[in-house]
């Protein structure tokens, strides 16, 4: 989790679970965004707007060392289009599941000293601590579950590049000019004393 209770940093949507709480048939956690923490998750992420977010999740402890954090998340997300910058809406409903180990030590890269992300599917996260924001958790969903890259439908690129007037730039009508050939001119010119 970017944000860990441990570091004293606050989720928008903050909803902590004691694990050591937790009974054997597990929690289950209802979250409907307030239009505060959808305003305060909308900024954090980017977006337009994020109206109408929820989630249902269920945290369950297996054999006391691995947590199982399971969900669906709903809502409404209004981005800018990358290419016009007008509003594109994009419904949510989207699964999630996400396995955490106590006591599982973070790999991390012998000379950079950054993280290792293990590229398996269901390779669990190390969980620091027996508290668990689910709240930071459904918010990392939703970031992960936006379009990253917006566009409004029928939208091409072409649209919106401007329109060259004329013909090729330089050089006789019909020619093109090769990209690298300012380059080339360069590399045939005497050079002066070294």
């Amino acid at each position: 989790m970017s944000e860990q209770i441990d570091n004293k940093l606050k989720s928008e949507i903050e909803r902590i679970i004691d694990l050591d709480r937790l009974g054997r048939s597990g929690s289950a956690v209802e979250i409907a965004a307030t239009e505060s923490e959808c305003a305060a998750l909308a900024k954090r992420f980017g977006f337009l707007s994020l109206q109408g977010f929820a989630a249902r999740v269920t945290v369950d402890l297996q054999l006391g060392e691995q947590v199982i954090v399971e969900g669906r998340l709903r809502g409404k997300i209004v981005q800018a289009c990358v290419l016009t910058l007008e509003p594109v809406t994009q419904e949510l409903d989207d699964a999630f599941r996400i396995v955490f180990q106590k006591d599982l030590a973070e790999e991390r890269d012998p000379e950079s000293g950054e993280a290792v992300l293990n590229a398996q599917a269901d390779a669990p996260e190390p969980l620091a601590g027996n508290m668990l924001d689910v709240g930071e958790i459904v918010a990392e969903q939703l970031s992960l579950a936006a379009e990253p890259y917006p566009r409004r439908p029928g939208v091409k690129l072409e649209d919106v590049l401007p329109k060259s007037k004329g013909g090729p730039r330089r050089g006789a009508p019909g020619q093109q000019r090769h990209p690298f050939a300012g380059l080339a001119a360069l590399r045939d010119k005497p050079r002066r004393g070294r």
